[in-house]
């Protein structure tokens, strides 16, 4: 039989334990469309492709989820690697099953700016989702599990980037889920690509001491097992050596060896009622020495992960400290898989709102934070809401609030209500006067002041304050009550940031620069932009780079239009009458003059010469060529110097002069030379932007010894103007010369 078959029966036998009248054919129809779907696809380790969505599957199956979850995880990968489409897996498996892959969807045909950009997308899309329907970030964690369990087929770059994002990302989302037992998979996996020596090592190590560390555990066990059988408590015990990431982040925290980790293994009891989780912290205690300052107590104040537990850390005869957590059936089922577990033990949960699940709040807090904020901000910041370290504090009706580690009574208020926040003129903690930085700790009692004739938050909140949750909300009252001052003060800013990388106010603000500015930053005129910097929703530093970069790629687009459309720098001009025909990189000017009389001559062929490039003003001299009419050259050209006329060509020296021309303008080349370093040819730019002249082709090169030259091609009205340009240039720094072309 086809192993892909088996491995399908293997499946639906799994999903059948778990789901009364299963429809088999509904779920065999998904396995077979997802097969056909991915048909010729393979995996980089050679498979077919359905192996991976069947996995999924099944990991999705282990976790107990209903079987349009099952379904799902078998087609979520042919909206975005198949033509299959929304529509017709709504119409074959249902709309509930054709929104879940959708969900799953990555954006993959939306084009980013940057790494961060993209990612904030795909979390945004993911949060959104979830708010509609939890299984879907359920489904992506397996789906993400499955691609770390096979991550060795893949390049070593794409190894390290999957797995910093799992570790940053999807490891913490299991874990704000409360589904334990994958986060440590997850984060073992990813380990092993971050730092594979450092993996190796702890691996080889616990590997080594396996028999002494089975034989410790099996003590112990046997022990706790026999108390409680004494005094007529039904339970299961189990132990085990903690995970390897767990390991590894200890010994990085605390610089600490193997041998000097505290609580290296940790033993489960489970009971089956709250009152003898109790009775069996009493017995731990009693049978071995309880470590001050170790115990938790998760059962009276659970985890917002709804992980439920208690805690003790204790010290046995061997002189070895273990951890002990004591928990029911149910609190253990949650413990390892979250969420997913409420399936077993409630009628389900799927198509729940985000609102009427207080467990999902923090969901609804993350998409409200990405309001206003950039997307490097918005990754960071979730990182840190999402995935800090908690600490759980006391309002005075003695109501729970868990927080970011180290944060302070201005996130305690926010989290409360903004209006809380906002008028906050105080702050007690344990019954005592606090300053707002100072940082809570576990149990405190927190109460806050507030008045109606509060002024608001300062500004210096923002940086005072951990949650990006308060962040928002302070953001917010500066956006909608103070926006004339927060224009004032992001102009001031942005401004004072421009100066410090030397970029004029005026280049950016010219018409046809500034739409393309406020493109790349992204907002609709300069006052949003002054004001998103007021009020804190991004930062004058990281507006100039982006407005760096886009005036960068201008440049490069002028120049390389420039080099398209003109392939010389000769420009002539015919006379109508003469019957002449242009010569290549002539233009024919809209008027009869081309600007230079030739001995009282206006109706002859002109070229201007291009080794000189003169311009209206430049003393000129012009020389009679076989069939291109007069070249002129600037007087002091080096080939129109007396000592390189050939005397048998004297007479082919005429004497040119300018006149009135209603030539608009005329190219000329500069050459400028100047010391090595970043944002030269940038510097350039603006100061030809500056001084409104048109570049017609701009290139840059770095010389061995430090030094670098710029050649430019310009356009200008006469010498005055092209003199203009020159000082222009001259004041750049680090410019030692700006000299004309000269021809050697």
């Amino acid at each position: 039989m086809d192993p892909i078959l088996v491995r399908y029966q293997a499946l639906e036998d799994k999903v059948a334990s778990y789901t009364p009248n299963l429809d088999t054919k509904r779920l065999f129809d998904a396995f077979t469309y997802a097969d056909a779907a991915h048909k010729g696809q393979l995996r980089k380790s050679g498979e077919p492709y359905i192996i991976h969505p069947l996995a999924v599957a099944e990991i999705v199956a282990d976790l107990g989820l209903d079987v349009d979850s099952v379904i799902a995880a078998m087609l979520h990968d042919c909206i975005e690697d198949t033509a299959s489409t929304h529509e017709e897996i709504a119409k074959k498996f249902g709309a509930s099953v054709a929104e879940l892959v959708e969900g799953v969807t990555k954006l993959t045909k939306m084009q980013f700016v940057t790494k961060e950009e993209e990612q904030m997308e795909n979390l945004r899309k993911m949060l959104m989702a979830m708010s509609r329907d939890i299984r879907v970030i359920l489904i992506k964690v397996c789906d993400r599990l499955h691609n770390m369990r096979t991550m060795e087929y893949q390049s070593p770059k794409k190894q390290r980037e999957k797995s910093l994002e799992t570790m940053e990302i999807y490891a913490p989302i299991a874990h704000r889920l409360g589904m334990q037992k994958l986060k440590w998979e997850l984060e073992d996996l990813s380990l092993r690509y971050l730092d594979p020596i450092g993996y190796k090592e702890i691996e080889d190590e616990l590997a080594r001491r396996s028999s002494a560390h089975e034989e410790f555990m099996t003590s112990i066990q046997h022990k706790i097992q026999q108390r409680l059988a004494q005094d007529g408590i039904h339970c299961t015990v189990y132990g085990r050596v903690k995970h390897i990431y767990s390991i590894y982040r200890k010994m990085f925290a605390q610089n600490k060896t193997l041998d000097e980790i505290f609580d290296l293994y940790a033993f489960r009891v489970i009971v089956d009622d709250i009152p003898e989780c109790y009775n069996v912290l009493g017995c731990i205690h009693d049978m071995f020495k309880p470590v001050l300052g170790r115990f938790k107590d998760y059962i009276g104040t659970p985890k917002p992960n709804m992980y439920q537990s208690l805690h003790t850390t204790v010290i046995g005869r061997e002189g070895i400290p273990f951890e002990v957590q004591i928990r029911t059936w149910e609190m253990h089922q949650t413990a390892e898989y979250g969420i997913a577990a409420h399936w077993k033990y409630k009628q389900g949960m799927a198509n729940q709102k985000l609102g009427t699940e207080k467990d999902f709040e923090w969901v609804r807090k993350l998409l409200e934070s990405q309001q206003d904020t950039d997307a490097e901000e918005f990754v960071r910041t979730l990182k840190v809401d999402m995935f800090a370290d908690e600490v759980f504090v006391f309002t005075p009706n003695g109501d729970v609030i868990n927080l970011p580690n180290g944060a302070t009574p201005i996130d305690f208020a926010y989290n409360i209500h903004s209006a809380v926040g906002n008028h906050m003129v105080g702050a007690r903690v344990n019954g005592r006067m606090v300053t707002y930085e100072t940082p809570l700790k576990n149990g405190d009692i927190v109460e806050i002041m507030t008045s109606k004739s509060a002024k608001g938050p300062s500004r210096d909140w923002l940086k005072i304050c951990k949650s990006n949750e308060a962040r928002n909300k302070i953001r917010q009252w500066f956006k909608k009550e103070r926006r004339e001052e927060n224009i004032a003060t992001g102009r001031a800013a942005f401004e004072a940031e421009l100066k410090h990388v030397k970029i004029p106010l005026s280049a950016i603000t010219g018409e046809e620069v500034l739409p393309h500015i406020l493109h790349k930053v992204r907002f609709g005129t300069l006052d949003e932009l002054y004001a998103s910097i007021g009020y804190g929703g991004t930062t004058a530093v990281k507006a100039v780079a982006r407005v760096k970069d886009e005036l960068l790629r201008l440049g490069r687009l002028q120049a390389e239009k420039a080099a398209a459309s003109s392939k010389s720098l000769e420009e002539s001009v015919i006379v109508p009458g003469t019957g002449a025909a242009p010569a290549a990189g002539q233009v024919k000017p809209k008027h009869s003059d081309s600007g230079i009389v030739v001995e009282g001559l206006g109706n002859c062929l002109v070229k201007f010469a291009k080794c000189c490039t003169p311009v209206p003003g430049d003393p000129v001299i012009g020389f009679i060529t076989r069939g291109y009419g007069v070249s002129v050259h600037r007087a002091d050209c080096p080939n129109a110097s007396p000592d390189k006329r050939r005397p048998e060509e004297a007479d082919r020296w005429v004497k040119v002069s300018w006149v009135e021309s209603d030539l608009p303008n005329y190219k000329t080349a500069l050459e400028l030379a100047s010391k090595d370093r970043d944002g030269l040819t940038l510097d350039v730019a603006m100061a030809l932007s500056a001084a409104k002249v048109k570049v017609t082709a701009l290139s840059a090169r770095s010389q061995p010894d430090g030094h670098a030259t710029v050649n430019i091609v310009v356009e200008v009205k006469d010498k005055a103007e092209l003199s203009a340009v020159i000082n222009k240039l001259n004041n750049i720094q680090g410019v030692y010369y700006v000299a004309r072309s000269s021809g050697k």
